[in-house]
């Protein structure tokens, strides 16, 4: 009996974490990790947002400009395109060396006024 007691006797000397202490501190990453998740997401939406805003202005500046050196109101379009006269206004755009891509925001109309093709939120 007496092995036995001296056994079970814990060391003051043992080095370790309780399974509380773990448990403590696996909430507490847990916690954290869940912070972290939200404050990304909120940085994406105003990274999408801001992206959004800048891509409608890119395209106002490339029809005022494409107005301002053709001297015209309308962008012209052609089916089959050309090479400077696109299907769509945006096309022209971008083969007149006004936009390096087209947007997958928005679309410009002949007439220069712009449409949103996916929202922007």
């Amino acid at each position: 009996m007496e092995n036995h007691n001296e056994a079970t006797k814990t060391n003051k000397h043992d080095k370790g974490f309780t399974l509380v202490e773990l448990l403590i501190v696996i909430v507490i990453l847990g916690i954290l990790a869940t912070v972290t998740v939200f404050a990304v997401r909120g940085i994406t939406d105003k990274g999408q947002t801001s992206a959004c805003a800048a891509d409608k202005k890119t395209m106002e500046v490339a029809v005022e400009s494409y107005f301002a050196q053709n001297g015209g109101t309308t962008i012209p379009t052609a089916t089959p395109a050309t090479a400077t006269v696109g299907t769509t206004a945006s096309e022209t755009l971008k083969l007149a060396g006004f936009l390096r891509d087209v947007s997958d925001k928005y679309t410009a109309n002949a007439n220069g006024s712009l449409t949103a093709v996916l929202p922007c939120t």
